[in-house]
């Protein structure tokens, strides 16, 4: 331990013993008690008590609950356990009666404290840092310490109950080791005394009548078999298999998501043969047993497992289509494959539950296209994916939430009025089309798919989150149409669809909404990413009132339409789509683009919020990058004018986005790669030619070192981490150039290196000046940007959060350290 912590303990601890003082906040305790976990994992717990008598004291002093807070008793637990958790340590407080006095039967329990929550919490707490050794185990069968840990499984804190399950399983994990030897136990007539103790609790449990027991004992045994993959599992699972079986026979079947969790984790066991132990006829049995919407988590969990027989693969996957089988069979007369429609086990189940209320029929379709969402992204997805079927049903779901299915029954009829307008079912089903647009789907139904969707985007009656579903199904669409027309464009199809989605996209455009307005220029920004280049699609583009609406959001009145106008903007613009005239050559669109240019310069300028004034840096950071022609134009202007503006902006985010602008540039202006470029990774590195004197003299002129140069004193450390980055760069690149003048050399230097220390002092009104390449070049030499990078790397609170620092605050807050004020961090 530190001398200057050492010197500080006592003090410390007698605040903590005095319950007159007012003893830190809980952050305070925390860090203490993770300090005292760190210095016992290098050192002696022992030592560490023996050398510093007042932690002995103040432990001692717990003893007498009524002189001691419950915060301060909680904090006394848990650095018991984490002392104690060292065998002789353990064993010293032992002979001292002093673990007795906490944890036994007539401790803590017993005391007028332990009604509230963070006194039993710390309890556990300390018990489970201290059970990792035989001395534990045989303290914890004669103490009464397990019997207190039972009751506490039905503690009112959740937190509590939960934390006390936690310890019987890592108690039993201890036990079935066999303590210091390590050798597993598998006979069931050698387990110790706490092993056998605890499992008669869960067997016994599990015999109860009462759900909440019976709850309890699943999620200790969820949990050994999610932890423990010991031989010893095995032995467990065959003791207690029995009475987990027999709770399918009662009705109803009671805690049925603790049942299902237990029979997953215990799939999952990689040291279980699972057909002796009849694990799969036991979930076959329970997905035969449970409702719909109780089967469909297990099922989705079966068709997870990785060596799962086919024929319970099989039946989980019939579990999880079969509400999509009724809804098809619901709403059309022509007779489907039958392996999705013809399955008549479980139907009746699950018509009964789509047509039950309302909330079970939303509940149970939303759970259902959720897990096949989920699904068809796993490598365990079923082969052949039913994608014909699938797709037809969610159409099918689209419609009759638009009300413009027809049904071909009367639970057709039934699940029109139930489903009509609902926002919940929309969203899952729209999320479940984009991504079935990964299969290969036939012409005539992809066509359908283009039509629910335009109709979707269509009607007044979609909300804002149903509008942005849509787009991005639509845009998951438009990229995957190519697989029905073996081509990379959009199909022929796809133009035709978009020529009719166009009108209804300006429409939205002009939406009340400010969430709508966003979501359409989103959608447009993608397209526009996309398929920019393709001649039919500037021409549908262009026939269009899209790009005109979309520069006139620019003066949105929500800052989030103006962000996603100026990115939607900027990227029309740089496939040169953004004024109407055809040809990127018409002087009208030259003056177009120019004038979107100074368009965006002013939001960069004047706009209040940040989020378009960050959105203009990377439209701006991109055209650099692409080589726009406005930006190739005059680019030392451009540099010149967005870091001038830049400069002044109170955002760390645009002072962050500036100075990577700034490095896209120093990239292209010296030769080098684009950083984002993903082509040149693992490429070897050529040798680049050094920037000659021209670049130099323009570099100089910029005011991208002083903009450089003042970020580098940021308040903001990513701001000054990325000037750092980029005057290291800098430096590395130029550093041919320079001669082997010392550091103190140059023109200017001193005049510059006294402005920046005027900056580093807080003056930085006084501006940095005109430097000369020699100067500039001097300069990069003298600062120590290694030893600053260093220092940026590190937390802001390096220094306060060290133990002294710590020890020095509690102390303070009590006017124990006067001269020394509490540091706020």
């Amino acid at each position: 331990m530190d001398p200057e912590c050492s010197r500080l303990l006592p003090a410390l601890c007698a605040v903590l013993a005095d319950p007159r003082q007012l003893v830190a906040d809980d952050t305070c305790l925390e860090k203490l008690l993770d300090w005292f976990k760190t210095v016992t994992e290098t050192e002696s717990s022992l030592q560490l008590l023996q050398d510093h008598p007042c932690l002995m004291e103040l432990l001692s002093h717990v003893l007498k609950p009524q002189d001691v807070s419950p915060r301060v008793l909680s904090f006394a637990l848990r650095l018991v356990g984490i002392f104690a958790a060292q065998e002789d340590c353990f064993q010293y407080l032992q002979q001292g009666e002093l673990l007795l006095g906490l944890f036994g039967e007539t401790g803590a329990p017993s005391w007028a404290a332990w009604s509230v929550p963070s006194v039993r919490s710390g309890w556990i707490q300390g018990l489970c840092s201290l059970a990792h050794h035989p001395s534990a185990l045989h303290f914890l069968a004669d103490s009464g310490a397990v019997d207190t840990i039972f009751s506490l499984q039905g503690d009112p804190s959740l937190f509590v109950a939960s934390a006390a399950s936690q310890l019987l399983v890592h108690i039993l994990a201890l036990a079935m080791q066999g303590g210091a030897s390590g050798s597993p136990i598998s006979e069931a007539a050698a387990w110790p005394v706490c092993a056998q103790k605890i499992v008669n609790h869960v067997e016994e449990s599990l015999h109860s009548k009462a759900t909440p027991q019976v709850t309890q004992a699943l999620n200790v045994l969820t949990t050994t078999f999610g932890r423990c993959h010991s031989p010893w599992t095995g032995v467990l699972w065959g003791r207690l298999s029995p009475p987990v079986a027999s709770l399918f026979e009662r009705d109803p079947i009671p805690a049925v998501h603790s049942l299902m969790d237990l029979l997953l984790s215990v799939a999952r066991s990689p040291v279980l043969s699972f057909t002796a132990c009849g694990l799969w006829e036991m979930l076959a049995q329970t997905l035969s047993r449970l409702s719909p919407t109780q089967a469909g988590p297990l099922a989705l969990g079966t068709l997870k497992l990785q060596h799962c027989p086919q024929e319970l693969r099989t039946q989980a996957f019939g579990v999880l289509l079969q509400p999509l089988a009724c809804i098809l069979k619901a709403t059309t007369q022509a007779p489907g494959p039958p392996d999705l429609l013809d399955g008549t086990a479980g139907s009746v189940l699950t018509v009964d539950a789509l047509l039950s209320s309302k909330s079970a029929c939303v509940g149970l379709l939303c759970q259902t296209l959720a897990h096949l969402e989920e699904l068809q992204m796993l490598p365990q997805c079923p082969s052949p994916w039913p994608q014909v079927p699938l797709l037809g049903a969610a159409v099918t779901i689209l419609r009759l939430c638009d009300g413009s299915a027809d049904p071909s029954s009367s639970v057709g009829g039934r699940l029109c009025g139930t489903l009509g307008g609902c926002v919940r079912v929309q969203r899952a089903a729209l999320d479940f089309l984009g991504t079935l647009s990964q299969g290969t789907s036939p012409l005539e139904l992809v066509l359908e798919v283009f039509a629910v969707l335009l109709k979707t985007l269509e009607s007044p009656e979609s909300s804002p989150t149903v509008l942005k579903k849509a787009f991005q199904a639509t845009l998951r669409w438009l990229q995957n149409s190519h697989k029905t027309s073996n081509c990379s464009d959009l199909s022929p199809d796809a133009l035709l669809f978009l020529g009719e989605l166009f009108p209804i996209l300006q429409k939205r455009l002009c939406s009340p909404c400010w969430e709508v307005r966003d979501s359409a220029l989103e959608f447009l920004t993608h397209l526009t990413r996309h398929w920019g280049g393709q001649a039919d699609f500037r021409e549908t583009l262009h026939s269009s009132e899209v790009p005109t609406l979309a520069r006139q959001l620019l003066r949105d009145p929500e800052s989030y339409v103006r962000a996603s106008a100026v990115g939607a903007a900027g990227q029309l613009s740089s496939r040169g789509l953004q004024a109407t005239p055809a040809s990127p050559e018409n002087p009208e669109n030259r003056q177009a683009q120019q004038g979107l240019l100074m368009d965006l310069m002013h939001i960069l300028s004047t706009d209040s919020e940040g989020f378009p004034r960050r959105a203009v840096l990377r439209v701006f950071t991109e055209w650099l990058r692409d080589g726009h022609a406005d930006v190739v134009q005059d680019t030392e202007w451009f540099v010149a004018s967005v870091l001038q503006a830049v400069s002044r902006d109170l955002d760390w985010e645009v002072r962050v986005q500036g100075l990577e602008l700034a490095q896209v540039f120093l990239s292209q202006a010296m030769g080098q790669p684009s950083l984002h470029c993903p082509y040149t990774v693992g490429l070897p590195e050529a040798a680049c030619p050094s920037p000659g004197p021209e670049f130099l003299q323009t570099l100089c002129r910029l005011p991208l070192l002083e903009f450089a140069f003042c970020a580098l004193l940021d308040c903001d450390r990513p701001v000054a981490q990325k000037a750092c980055d980029l005057l290291l760069f800098l430096r590395d690149k130029t550093a041919p150039c320079s001669g082997p003048r010392e550091a103190g050399d140059g023109p200017n230097l001193a005049s510059v290196e006294a402005v920046l220390q005027r900056w580093r002092e807080g003056e930085q009104s006084q501006p940095l000046g005109a430097l000369e390449p020699e100067a500039m070049l001097s300069l990069l030499r003298s600062l120590d940007l290694e030893g600053l990078q260093g220092k940026l790397a590190k937390s802001s609170d390096h220094v306060e959060k060290s133990p002294q620092s710590l020890l020095q605050d509690m102390l303070a807050t009590v006017g124990i350290l006067e001269e020394n004020e509490a540091d706020c961090y």
